[in-house]
């Protein structure tokens, strides 16, 4: 059976795990790095002991030039945590662009503040028992998008 792990790794950002058989563990991103590593290894773990073949989706996130240095710098800290904790727990994340996933939920509004709400929408959609927030949704997408496509 497979598994899917999807990380949108900003501080506004969750983390979803999704199974073959619906079970699904979402939270938004945990603000330290020890809650953090907490929560992989215990993703990574639990599929492991049940016997899930896990394939984990990180969307490739940059800063852009509007961003304060500060802030940029927390950006990239918060990406490369997340990348050196699944290396620790033996996992190759596949790095994927909003560009690509979002592609499987087109049209969606250019409008940010429109494509975010779009999105919120299809991810209460896909999944009604699950309470969808603004923190989660991407990754819920992220993760929908991995179950349905093979080895990228």
């Amino acid at each position: 059976m497979k598994a899917i792990l999807a990380i949108d790794p900003g501080a506004r950002g969750g983390v979803v795990a999704l199974t073959e058989d619906d079970m699904i563990e979402c939270s938004k991103c945990p603000d330290n790095i020890n809650d953090m590593s907490l929560m992989i290894s215990h993703i990574v773990n639990e599929c492991y002991v049940e016997n899930y073949s896990l394939e984990v989706y990180i969307e490739r996130v940059h800063a852009f030039p509007t961003d304060a240095r500060n802030s940029a710098f927390k950006f990239g800290m918060n990406y490369g945590m997340w990348i050196g904790i699944l290396a620790a727990n033996n996992q190759s994340p596949k790095h994927i662009t909003p560009q690509i996933w979002q592609k499987a939920y087109h049209p969606l509004p250019k409008v940010k503040k429109d494509r975010k709400k779009e999105l919120h929408r299809l991810a209460s959609d896909m999944f009604p028992k699950v309470k969808v927030t603004y923190m989660v949704c991407d990754a819920l997408l992220i993760a929908a998008y991995g179950m349905s496509h093979d080895k990228d």
